[in-house]
């Protein structure tokens, strides 16, 4: 009987659809296990090899928890908002909905080929409003909540509003986006849109002028990881930065918290610390500073207070509100000159890039301890989000200040006995303080306390913790993303009542932005607030009185994406995001795989969205991923052809040193072993119909490169072609095979066929021709310490995600049990048990051979016996003066006298004892002995 995998694939897949094999529900009898993988986007390019490495490793993960008696959820769904299919939808006029939903058919269409246990009931897309309701939900109960410091959660606003009728601002420690001080009698005379007005300084979901990357050419807002090189992702249009109003949230709140998280979980070292550098903690002081004769002052902080006598000037960052007050009429167009050209930059940009600009705005501040005057400037180096937008310039202890100072000709001040202030680490220097006076003779410690007390005891400022961390910008200009379930009465905004959830995208005749700059929504004709009758009506219809007119923005992609693995636990609620008992259960996500590329987006608001759903009482967690695993880029590997110059004569790889080449890339599905298929390749493009080759031993050899796989190279591989041709049991275990799971390596197809003949060899152990061979027959020791070794190794490298060396090993059992002529039943049941996570299809297929009625997922793994790897002898080294001359076999039980006795006595021993008597035998057991003569 042939190994037929398309045959078997087939008849699987439709068992597992039929069985409901990976259907999970809720068994306290069972311990459970929650399996995740990083909500995918489904392009229209579909899947290409890379894609499915994590999500194979999950699956392999998946299989064996199950095995060990866990109940596993392991579910998977699409994060379908997005640019791409927005920016299809314009270009087509075809509603992004059609294209997102063929994408998420093309997807399930792959991914169902590969074989992944996934609970396809839970699935979850979140341009569903049956989803989206829930993302919505959550927003409206962060507008309704703000953050108190002292109990160190989220708390609902009518106890905020409460407070202040009775005690105003006094005494409370709570997250605002401006410090606003007023008395309880104040309170109460304001009007109810000053009140409004007031709690948006406090809500958690707040709306304010932010200073956000604006894409003129995609009419929208971008994330910093959609822009890169101050151009956009997607299309690589100009970006700028732009002041506009947005909703935001308030995860600059939870800074601490995500911080102390992080000891809790078990993440990778790497990836923590780029969220602690992220998050970026620092505690200082914040001073003020008066401007010359002016009425101005600002604030900065600082966390080197005691640099404070080496200040030489100030920089203001380019967003700064102060930059207008303080901008002289003599600097005034110098400093707009600036001010225009820092829009086209990006933050990511500014830190990043070594160059030295500014501008000096004309007017002086006044150093609150020495009363120095000192020039403040403006500079793209410093960022509005971070500290107050203001720095004190230490140039003889910072090293962007040295190389601004020195740009500009400004003084430097040494501060540190002995410090060169040419060198880059300024802060990390200890030593002696000199040149302040009040400070000279102390150590840095020391200054740094003193400089505190003395701020505070004059009430200069006040010490303070700050944090990188800024505000998530909520606010997308677009039409395919989750709306808003918001209206505006006296442009302020109102919640839609719950019940009335989800407030559905509305029909636009374009996806563009409107003539006036409005977002895509503003073209919609039914798109207004019915406050009397609670419901959505025509938007010609607002009044201003009991109509008002909706949100315009939608919702970012990391909306839907931050607490989607909630709802998998229980995803047909429709009353609940999840219920109580639910949660309970599966808790938070036990495994999470994924990419490195969310360290600073999906994971800070994934964590920070589990926090304020903790803090509400929705999640039982305050960490929604218990370990995360980040899998490596599986990248292309590119071939190529070499077109003599001027000809359409292409030359094989070994011979084209003699020619003058140039380097093409060709489509690697035409290339097998490195080696060109010909007639494919001139049916490729029409312009290599007529080429000529120059080939080497009859065939033409190309050449190749590791790169990143994409189109442009020519180097992706579909994972349908290599199912097709191999199966999808040698994909998923060649993808393995490849190299550890957290490291890139390229894709080569030049191994697989050695996979695909381990499959053939496993099935031969139990078919000779049509013949089933497999017998019940006690093993032999021989079989059973193959088989053993291998459920010893598999289980550790499963355990430690070490795939790649666990295909090894199966090939190494395979290898020894068909050298031993092995057919036992009792071996080949345990050995497909142990391949069925990485080879599902044709384990089952065995499986069932074996005689089972039911699928190999609700086998046993295979328990570890030790007794089968005990040797039953061991070939001692027999060595004369420490160099070993031959080996001998001795009996594991063998004793120092009997083995000393039988090589002394050995005829080979006799050439190296030369008739001498031994001084001493040194006897190391199951070893070596050495004969010292």
């Amino acid at each position: 009987m042939e190994y037929n995998f398309k045959e078997i694939e087939k008849r699987w897949h439709q068992y597992w659809i039929d069985n409901k094999t990976y259907k999970v529900k809720e068994d306290k009898s069972k311990p459970k296990y929650y399996v995740l993988d990083m909500f995918p986007y489904p392009s229209g390019a579909g899947l290409h090899v890379g894609h499915p490495l994590g999500y194979i490793a999950s699956d392999i993960y998946s299989r064996y928890k199950r095995l060990k008696g866990f109940n596993v959820l392991h579910p998977m769904g699409y994060d379908a908002y997005g640019l791409p299919a927005e920016q299809y939808a314009i270009q087509t006029g075809q509603h992004p909905a059609i294209t997102t939903a063929q994408n998420i058919n093309r997807y399930r269409e792959q991914l169902d080929k590969i074989g992944f246990s996934y609970d396809w009931s839970r699935e979850i897309q979140t341009c569903d409003p049956r989803y989206y309701k829930w993302t919505q939900w959550a927003f409206i109960q962060m507008f309704n909540s703000y953050y108190c410091y002292d109990e160190n959660q989220a708390r609902p606003i009518a106890e905020l509003i409460a407070a202040f009728e009775q005690v105003g601002t006094e005494g409370l420690n709570i997250a605002c986006s401006e410090e606003l001080q007023f008395s309880a009698a104040d309170w109460k005379s304001y009007t109810e849109k000053q009140k409004q007005e007031i709690l948006l300084n406090y809500r958690i979901a707040y709306r304010s002028e932010t200073t956000v990357n604006w894409c003129q050419a995609l009419g929208t807002v971008l994330a910093n990881d959609e822009v890169i090189n101050g151009l956009s992702e997607r299309g690589g249009y100009p970006v700028e930065q732009r002041l506009m109003r947005q909703w935001s949230l308030r995860v600059s709140a939870y800074a601490q918290r995500l911080l102390e998280g992080l000891d809790k979980i078990d993440w990778s070292d790497s990836i923590k610390e780029t969220q602690r550098n992220w998050i970026g903690r620092s505690e200082g002081a914040e001073m003020k500073f008066k401007v010359k004769d002016s009425d101005v002052e600002f604030e900065i902080f600082t966390t080197r207070a005691d640099t404070i006598f080496g200040v030489t000037f100030m920089v203001l960052a380019p967003e700064s509100e102060y930059v207008p007050q303080v901008t002289t009429a003599e600097q005034k167009a110098e400093i707009e000159k600036y001010l225009d050209a820092t829009k086209r930059r990006t933050e990511r940009d500014r830190l990043m890039d070594k160059k030295i600009s500014g501008v000096f705005t004309g007017s002086y501040a006044i150093n609150p301890l020495n009363g120095k005057e000192i020039p403040i400037w403006v500079s793209d180096y410093v960022l509005a989000g971070y500290g107050t937008g203001a720095i004190m310039a230490v140039p003889g202890h910072d090293s962007r200040d040295y190389a601004f100072a020195k740009h500009f000709d400004l003084p430097i001040i040494p501060l540190i006995e002995g410090c060169d202030v040419s060198e880059e680490s300024f802060d990390a220097k200890e030593g002696i303080m000199m040149n302040s006076g009040f400070l000279d003779g102390l150590t840095v410690k020391e200054a740094i306390e003193k400089t505190k007390e003395y701020v505070r005891e004059n009430k200069l400022g006040r010490v303070k913790v700050n944090y990188r961390l800024r505000d998530a910008i909520f606010s997308r200009q677009r039409y395919w993303g989750e709306p808003f379930p918001v209206y505006y009465k006296e442009g302020l905004p109102y919640m839609l009542p719950l019940d009335k959830l989800p407030l559905e995208l509305p029909e636009v005749d374009k996806y563009l932005p409107t003539e006036s700059g409005e977002p895509p929504l503003g073209r919609a004709t039914k798109w207004a607030w019915d406050e009397a009758n609670e419901k959505v009506v025509d938007t010609a219809k607002v009044d201003h009185k009991t109509i008002f007119p909706l949100e315009l923005n939608t919702m970012p992609g990391f909306a839907g994406s931050s607490a989607y693995y909630l709802h998998y636990m229980d995803p047909y609620n429709d009353q609940e995001l999840v219920s109580k008992e639910k949660d309970e259960y599966w808790r938070n996500v036990d495994l999470y795989i994924g990419g490195t590329e969310h360290a600073t987006g999906h994971l800070i608001y994934s964590r920070f969205w589990d926090k304020f759903l903790f803090d509400i009482g929705v999640s039982c967690e305050d960490e929604p991923f218990k370990k995360l695993i980040n899998q490596g880029m599986i990248q292309g590997r590119s071939s190529l052809v070499y077109r003599i110059n001027g000809t359409n004569t292409f030359v094989s790889y070994n011979l084209k040193d003699e020619y003058e080449t140039s380097e093409i890339h060709v489509d690697v599905n035409i290339v097998h072993n490195d080696v060109l298929d010909i007639d494919r390749f001139k049916a490729w493009r029409p312009e290599y119909e007529t080429a000529e080759f120059i080939l080497e031993d009859g065939k033409y050899v190309c050449g190749w490169n590791i790169e990143k796989m994409g189109k442009r190279y020519h180097n992706v591989v579909n994972p349908d072609d290599v199912a097709e041709k191999y199966g999808a049991d040698t994909l998923r275990m060649y993808e393995m095979f490849l190299g550890p799971l957290e490291q890139s390596k390229p894709w080569d197809m030049n191994g697989i066929d050695g996979v695909h003949r381990f499959l053939r060899k496993v099935w031969s152990l139990f078919y000779k021709g049509e013949e089933f061979v497999v017998i019940d027959e006690e093993p032999t020791k021989e079989e059973l310490k193959s088989l053993h070794k291998l459920i010893k190794k598999v289980s550790a490298d499963i355990e430690s995600f070490s795939f790649n060396t666990s295909v090894s090993a199966f090939m190494i059992c395979v290898n020894e049990l068909t050298s031993l002529k092995c057919s036992k039943k009792a071996i080949l049941k345990e050995l497909i048990t142990l391949l069925a996570p990485f080879a599902p299809f044709v384990s089952e297929e065995l499986w069932s051979a074996l005689g089972n009625t039911t699928s190999v997922c609700d086998a046993q793994w295979p328990t570890f016996n030790e007794e089968y790897l005990a040797e039953d002898s061991f070939k001692y080294g027999v060595a004369f003066n420490g160099k070993v001359r031959f080996e001998l076999d001795f009996s594991a039980d063998a004793v120092q006298a009997d083995v000393e006795k039988a090589v002394l006595s050995h005829e080979l021993a006799q050439k190296w004892l030369d008739g001498k008597t031994p001084k001493k035998v040194i006897f190391v057991p199951k070893k070596m002995i050495n004969v010292v003569l």
